[in-house]
């Protein structure tokens, strides 16, 4: 046996020589019958005699013989030398570079898949072989598989490479192929149990030459015994996963997860990244469709499995939920469909894995999380780029109608409504705190989804449950301090909530909430008024617009200070409101009142007011509205002093929201004859506003003015200004392609995706920077109050006589243009009075 050893080391020594200093000399053309056909058969029964002495003497190995224990480990190591030897020929073959004819290397193939599949069948086998002492040689058995993994790897490259000559009947390369796929089959059924992604490799390395040679094997190949050996795998395959499912029945799965705790956060980004790589990823691989089914086919579904496994576990939960961790872009949107599967699985969950989910953590050691609906909201106003363009996901399949694609906004809103559904009763308390805390973001889409969900809510659940989130945001609408986002927000929601409330607690609504007083004016104009039945319409109308004209006049009779001017701009809203939603059964008289208090108080605005207080051009911008609702009957000489401070505030270029509320008054005027007497006042004015107005390049405006002068141009009897405001070229191009619904811009879908990601990654940047100084700052204490800003008192009077010389420049002004009427007279002397009473004061307190 020790002789035996001997000369196979001495041989395997002479074959390395060979190889590594004979072989490189030989010609590839020749390979064949100067070496592979001398050295390669040669070497094959050096292995088989090796293997046969290795089974023979394992039944006497022990941990006491020590020499048979040396004997087999010398041999084990001599194998792992000659597949070494053999992938070094594997090796140059492919080096060459040239192209391969299986003729020139026939012998190479057949015999290292020989080797190969004695080895695998060794390995397989070698519990039996060696009994109880495989410990022994376990280390040298992993490096003879792994040799012989790593050849065939290296040989089935060779493969790809080799061509078959068929230029001559009865070929000999045709059954070469035949024998090295009909081998490769025998191995495919030695490795199934022994490594599952080896061997799918194999068999798609047997399919793909297959098809390759299809030509030349289609008569030789047993296609019979191909099909009969993959079924007979592929049922292996499905046995084995059945038995393990019967052992994690048995040993009841939950038992793994305490090992699987320090590795959650590990899975739970591979179940990111996975999907940041496949659609609808603004990141994905482009591949074809087809590709994409398998690729669901293999990763996803079993991912999906995974995460219902998890479910249960506090460490994935806090890993997935976590409130500190950043996630770059690419992985935003995997997020952000990760936690809509979460809440697609929970309601088939027991009552306290939901509640694992949809509260706050609250475990000492655990560190800080979200609950999971604030999680989607957050997560959700993160996919800014996939919102935009819109990335569409699978959609439903509906009886009788094919599946629709979906966006990402309607994917996540429906199952969010689905899952507030099922909604445990114990957890409505996390459903309110999630969805207010999301209608109030700063993130307007973000908003608009909280407020479709809690639309929703209303409709699915009880009129009780509609009526009292109406009254909660009704009195949060109350208490907040000033204009802010927050309102705007809370007024939308309360307007859409309205219109769910059954009859009778509208009813009750208008009894805790009284129209006619004015604390509750600011509710009041935020809801539309054709939510009311009729009589109950009728009722408010006539409160809101009585007490809105009654403030209105208060004002103008008080100092007119810029302090008061915020409660007068939300009852000019609350009037607005009223114009706006209550139909027939606002009557003439209260239409004529509250177009008088609108008219008087224009006269108090001036430019300079309008583009240095915010406040003012707030009450500037509820009054063009209020002013155009009332058009047809409005006085011509005031619409000439809209017109005419429009045109003069433009040229100061004001805010953008000012802009907009010029719109609403300039597309109202397209319904109006404007008499002659003050044409050469308005016409000119109003196409110079139109012109300027078309030629800012704020897109959000653009858009507006172009629907605006279109609905101007199709409505006004004052045709001949149309033409005016297309001054340039350029205004004239953008007028033409809005009206035949052409882009501006053509852009082609891989350009618009890129733009989107980078886009996405620059607002990205400032928003993850203010989510960590937030978080950074973060403490359970309370923020102290700030203090109040008060308005100096120095700004107060200023602000004052700013407002007195605007209202005697008005004067003076209707003055050039019309006689004075007789009481003119006696309240000018009453004001002069007035002026000589302050002018006293002052001189006093010098």
């Amino acid at each position: 046996m020790y002789q035996h050893s001997e000369s196979w080391i001495e041989h395997v020594e002479i074959l390395k020589i060979m190889i590594e200093m004979f072989l490189p000399h030989v010609n590839h053309l020749t390979l064949e019958q100067t070496f592979f056909s001398q050295v390669l058969p040669k070497t094959v029964k050096l292995f088989d005699d090796m293997m046969c002495e290795l089974t023979s003497q394992a039944r006497g190995l022990s941990s006491q013989n020590l020499e048979i224990q040396n004997t087999l480990r010398n041999i084990l190591q001599t194998m792992v030398q000659v597949l070494g030897a053999l992938t070094g020929c594997v090796q140059h073959v492919c080096a060459t570079q040239e192209s391969i004819i299986l003729e020139s290397i026939q012998s190479l193939p057949s015999s290292v898949l020989h080797v190969i599949k004695s080895t695998f069948v060794h390995c397989k086998n070698s519990e039996a072989v060696y009994s109880g002492c495989l410990h022994l040689v376990s280390d040298l058995l992993q490096a003879l598989f792994k040799e012989a993994y790593s050849l065939q790897k290296q040989l089935m490259e060779l493969l790809d490479m080799v061509c078959m000559d068929l230029s001559v009947d009865e070929n000999d390369d045709i059954l070469n192929m035949v024998i090295v796929i009909h081998t490769l089959l025998d191995i495919c059924s030695v490795i199934s149990s022994m490594d599952q992604a080896f061997h799918a490799n194999t068999w798609k390395f047997i399919i793909k030459q297959s098809l390759k040679h299809q030509s030349a094997l289609k008569s030789q190949l047993k296609h019979k015994d191909v099909i009969t050996s993959l079924c007979e795998d592929i049922l292996s395959s499905f046995h084995s996963c059945l038995q393990l499912a019967e052992q994690m029945t048995q040993s009841n799965v939950q038992e793994f997860l305490p090992f699987l705790s320090d590795s959650c956060g590990t899975l739970h980004q591979l179940y990111l990244q996975i999907h940041s790589k496949f659609p609808p990823s603004l990141y994905a691989a482009s591949i074809s469709k087809a590709q994409q089914e398998e690729i669901a086919g293999a990763f996803l579904v079993t991912l999906d499995t995974l995460v219902s496994q998890l479910l249960t576990a506090q460490p994935f939960a806090q890993a997935v939920l976590d409130n500190k961790s950043d996630l770059p872009c690419e992985l935003q949107l995997p997020q952000c469909l990760l936690l809509v599967v979460v809440m697609e699985k929970l309601p088939s969950q027991p009552e306290d894995v939901q509640a694992l989910w949809c509260t706050e953590g609250q475990v000492p050691e655990a560190a800080a999380r979200r609950s999971l609906l604030k999680a989607i909201f957050h997560s959700f106003e993160q996919c800014s780029g996939e919102l935009s363009l819109p990335v569409h996901l699978q959609g439903v399949q509906r009886k009788g109608k094919a599946e629709v694609p979906v966006t990402l906004y309607q994917h996540v809103c429906v199952h969010l409504c689905a899952f507030i559904a099922s909604f445990h009763p114990s957890l409505f308390p996390e459903l309110d705190a999630a969805l207010l805390n999301a209608v109030l973001s700063a993130n307007l889409i973000t908003s608009l989804l909280a407020m479709d969900a809690w639309c929703f809510l209303a409709r699915y659940g009880t009129a009780e449950l509609c009526a009292y989130h109406v009254t909660i945001v009704a009195h949060l609408i109350k208490s907040c301090p000033g204009e802010c986002h927050q309102l705007i927000n809370l007024s939308v929601l309360l307007k859409r909530l309205f219109f769910f409330m059954a009859p009778p607690h509208q009813v009750e609504f208008v009894q805790k909430f009284p129209p006619k007083e004015a604390e509750n004016v600011p509710v009041w104009q935020c809801i539309s008024f054709q939510a009311l039945s009729t009589d109950l319409r009728r009722q408010a109308v006539r409160e809101v617009a009585t007490v809105g004209v009654a403030e209105c006049k208060k004002w103008l009779g008080s100092n007119h200070t810029l302090g008061e001017l915020s409660s007068l701009n939300t009852v000019l809203s609350a009037l607005l409101a009223v114009c706006n939603s209550a139909g027939e059964t606002l009557d003439i008289g209260q239409q004529t009142a509250i177009m008088e208090v609108g008219s008087q108080l224009w006269a108090f605005l001036n430019i300079k007011q309008v583009i240095d207080q915010p406040c003012v051009q707030q009450t500037f911008s509820l009054l063009l509205p209020l002013l155009g609702f009332f058009i047809q009957t409005l006085d011509p000489q005031l619409i000439s002093q809209v017109v005419t401070l429009q045109t003069s505030l433009l040229k100061l270029e004001p805010p953008d929201h000012v802009h907009l509320a010029m719109l609403d008054f300039v597309s109202s005027l397209g319904k109006l004859f404007i008499p002659q007497a003050v044409q050469d006042k308005i016409l000119p004015s109003l196409s110079c506003i139109l012109g300027l107005l078309l030629a800012d390049r704020n897109w959000l405006l653009e858009q507006h003015t172009l629907e605006a002068f279109t609905q101007f141009a199709e409505g006004t009897n004052h045709e001949e200004i149309v033409p005016q405001c297309l001054s340039s070229e350029e205004t004239r191009n953008k007028v033409v392609s809005f009206l035949e619904k052409t882009r501006f811009v053509e852009e082609t879908e891989a350009a618009k995706v890129e733009r989107v990601k980078q886009e996405k990654d620059i607002f990205w940047e400032p928003f993850a920077n203010m989510t960590a100084e937030i978080a950074k700052g973060s403490s359970s204490e309370p923020c102290a109050k700030r203090a109040r800003q008060e308005v100096p008192l120095e700004e107060e009077h200023r602000e004052a006589l700013r407002v007195a010389a605007g209202a005697l420049q008005t004067t003076e002004s209707l003055l050039q243009k019309a006689p004075a009427p007789a009481w003119l007279l006696e309240e000018v002397e009453t004001l002069q009075e007035r002026i000589l009473k302050v002018k006293r004061m002052l001189q006093g307190e010098t």
